[in-house]
């Protein structure tokens, strides 16, 4: 079996000389299939830079990064783009959802760039609002949603092309207590269904879901404890 992430010495900096800030410092890190996984840190540790190279949104000064089995930094932007598109879904705080879109549609849209006849993207996208309980709510544009809702939506849209890691940005940042327990109760049904799940929080609440919690700490790992099976 192999690694989702397999990342070894991996290093950004940005700029030069005695300005040059070492986001990472050499970081080293494998998350295989069915992890569970939330990476924590202060401002400024490098946990943002992280999630950008695991989400192949930046690229690494130096080091390797394979996902899924495929070597991230030989590939052109074209490819990244494509790499992303089949092998991650995104969750971000924000929900970036399409305002007067209904939530079927925003679910349908990693879709439609795959070439999927529209019955095909029809069924898969109610197949994911099922999985984060919201097939009544298909119609509803996000302004008739919840923030909690609005966020399973979102879940919804980065597992309906079936990728093969889940990767979420402060997911719970912008909800209430009764919403982030909605939104955590998801994420842990999705993992022991068998999806991997990597969060970046800085809360204790939401890393207290996951299997492993890795701390980060100005560019570099500093613990990385398993912490039993997900809530």
């Amino acid at each position: 079996m192999k690694p989702v992430i397999a990342v070894s010495g991996l290093r950004k900096t940005y700029g030069s000389g005695e300005t040059a800030v070492h986001a990472l410092r050499g970081v080293d890190l494998q998350v295989w299939p069915g992890d569970y996984v939330a990476i924590m840190g202060a401002s400024g540790s490098g946990k943002s830079t992280l999630l950008n190279m695991l989400g192949c949104l930046d690229t690494p000064t130096s080091g390797r990064y394979l996902l899924d089995g495929f070597p991230v930094a030989d590939l052109n932007e074209r490819q990244l783009s494509l790499l992303r598109n089949r092998k991650i879904g995104f969750i971000f705080q924000s929900f970036n959802l399409v305002p007067r879109t209904s939530a079927l549609s925003n679910v349908e849209l990693p879709l439609v760039y795959s070439g999927l006849k529209r019955a095909a993207r029809r069924r898969r996208a109610l197949a994911a609002l099922e999985v984060v309980g919201l097939t009544d709510r298909a119609k509803h544009l996000p302004s008739e949603l919840s923030g909690g809702q609005q966020q399973r939506v979102a879940v919804a849209r980065a597992l309906v092309g079936g990728p093969a890691l889940l990767l979420a940005d402060e997911p719970t940042g912008n909800l209430d207590h009764a919403s982030t327990v909605d939104v955590l109760g998801v994420f842990d049904r999705l993992n022991a269904l068998g999806r991997t799940v990597v969060v970046i929080t800085h809360e204790d609440e939401v890393a207290h879901h996951a299997r492993r919690i890795v701390r980060v700490s100005d560019g570099q790992i500093v613990s990385d404890e398993v912490t039993g099976v997900a809530a």
